[in-house]
């Protein structure tokens, strides 16, 4: 098999024409010619961190989309549906991936559950930990979220870092804000990398200290723009990574339009590509080829540098997508869940006015971080309700492995005007979180979710839309299409209501994740990220 086009040589920073030959899954020969089309023939990407779970899609369904637009590896931590399911999660995710040609490289999850303060569906501890590292499949140890854990010498997380090293896997961090002696403490513990810097002095910081810096731009959270300085000076010590991707966002880029813009921007061509290329594979170990003779065949045609439009990719040398089709097929493997709640009535979340102040979080467009404030709730009625004026909303997480008490909060930054919206994607135990200006419509949703096992839901005077998710009730067994159809429907829904989040199921799925600063809510209640403790929603 033969591949005419003009090489994007990485290794020697040139480009020119060549004819690719190919033989099994290698690369047997690349010999320059005369004439060649006007095509760029180039190694195919790898996104160096991702959760595949919050695409809504399998791993073979994600493969499929992300074939289109030339990702040939996904280095991907499994610790959303590990929080579900534990270590048969992460089986479940190994087993799906192989069903497809794109290579993917699950991480053994570091905090299953993530914190002690809510309720998930299992555990992982230093043993399973240990188990996993073991296996040839897995390639590193997943970001080490328990920050607090690392600096106050946790014994079990010491122990997972310890695992980690010995069976000479590299560790992923996640410290967002983390500086001075914490932030030493934590590298010097043998973490590696980070991919929560929102600054360029957070990134330059930790990059001294020896770290690597995955840039993100994912669905929620987007840094490159702050970020992308850092490839004027230290290029080999970045690589791009979407963290948290939404099926909608899949279907128009992946690794190759952040190429695009920061080489349409004036950056170094040779440098952006090889942070999306050569730099996973050396960090992760991958096996993932690089256009060289005797590599695997793995790389991409594109049209050119600038638009990074995918012709052909081609995985193991074989041809996976060409003239706009996948080219293999995919049957997910048996779904799994764990979801055994029952329904809420609105009584179950009531607020009854207490005496002191009333603790509010406060969200962010296109950011995993929140702010809190205080409020003295007004009026004389004992049941505290929404203030619609005021944008503060009613917030509500209920456990879905067993029936329990709801908690219930107050938000502010949706905008919504009237209705709610729920979802079982709540990082990182995967709780049903719901955000509403009414309680029997905040109800409405979260029944809709309880119902379905899992899924997304909005509700508004007693009209409900929904969107199932029958995998560990974060996943769909559908392809990204059909996915993202439903789930831009529902946004589309939530944005008539009012809200004003650029992407609100995302934005809402992490409120409750207790290691961001700084107010989130769990099963459990509101929880202060800086203090690292629950907090009472009324304060005197």
């Amino acid at each position: 098999m033969k591949v005419c086009g003009r090489l994007v040589d990485i290794h020697s920073r040139d480009i020119y024409p060549v004819i690719v030959t190919i033989e099994g899954d290698v690369i047997s020969e690349i010999s320059k010619t005369e004439h060649a089309p006007e095509v760029y023939i180039m190694p195919g990407l790898t996104d160096a961190h991702i959760h595949i779970e919050s695409s809504m899609i399998t791993p073979g369904a994600f493969a499929a989309a992300a074939v289109r637009q030339g990702t040939v590896a996904v280095v991907s931590d499994p610790h959303e549906i590990a929080n579900v399911l534990g270590i048969r999660g992460v089986d479940f995710m190994i087993e799906d991936g192989n069903q497809v040609p794109v290579k993917f490289y699950f991480g053994a999850p570091s905090c299953v559950p993530a914190t002690t303060f809510e309720s998930s569906g299992a555990e992982i501890d230093s043993k399973g930990v240990g188990l996993l590292m073991d296996r040839s499949e897995v390639r590193f140890l997943s970001e080490m979220m328990n920050f607090p854990g690392v600096i106050f010498n946790d014994s079990e997380v010491a122990e997972k870092l310890s695992v980690a090293k010995k069976a000479g896997k590299p560790v992923d961090g996640h410290a967002p804000g983390l500086t001075g002696k914490d932030l030493e403490k934590y590298v010097s513990a043998g973490i590696s990398t980070d991919h929560e810097c929102s600054t360029i002095e957070e990134a330059l910081e930790k990059i001294k200290l020896g770290m690597k810096i995955l840039i993100r731009e994912g669905s929620a959270a987007k840094n490159l723009d702050a970020l992308k300085e850092l490839y004027n000076e230290y290029p080999d010590r970045i690589m791009l990574c979407s963290d948290d991707l939404h099926p909608e966002m899949l279907q128009k880029r992946h690794i190759n339009k952040l190429v695009s813009k920061l080489i349409k921007e004036g950056y170094d061509q040779f440098d952006v590509i090889r942070s999306a290329t050569v730099n996973p594979k050396e960090h992760y170990g991958l096996d993932t080829g690089l256009l060289r003779v005797g590599d695997k065949a793995d790389f991409i045609i594109v049209d050119d540098l600038l638009r990074m439009n995918v012709i052909e990719t081609w995985i193991g040398g074989k041809v996976a997508y060409s003239e706009g089709k996948v080219k293999f097929d995919y049957k997910p493997v048996s779904a799994v869940n764990n979801f055994n709640c029952s329904n809420l009535t609105p009584q179950m979340i009531h607020v009854e006015r207490e005496e002191g102040r009333m603790r509010v979080i406060e969200a962010f467009d296109g950011s995993l971080e929140t702010k809190q404030f205080f409020i003295e709730p007004a009026g004389e009625s004992m049941q505290i309700l929404p203030l619609l004026d005021q944008d503060i909303l009613k917030i509500v997480v209920k456990e879905r492995y067993k029936d329990a008490p709801a908690a219930t909060g107050f938000i502010k930054g949706f905008g919504l005007k009237k209705g709610a919206f729920a979802s079982s994607i709540a990082h990182d135990s995967h709780n049903i979180i719901a955000v509403g200006t009414n309680d029997n419509d905040i109800i409405s949703a979260i029944n809709e979710v309880v119902k379905h096992k899992g899924g997304l839901s909005v509700a508004v005077g007693g009209k409900i839309s929904s969107l199932g998710l029958d995998i560990a009730g974060i996943m769909s067994t559908r392809s990204c299409d059909e996915v993202a159809d439903d789930y831009l429907h529902l946004s589309d829904l939530v944005s008539s209501l009012g809200c004003s989040m650029s992407a609100p199921f995302m934005t809402l799925s992490f409120m409750a994740l207790l290691v961001i600063p700084e107010l989130k809510i769990s099963d459990r209640g509101l929880f202060d990220v800086l203090k690292f403790q629950p907090v009472s929603l009324f304060v005197k």
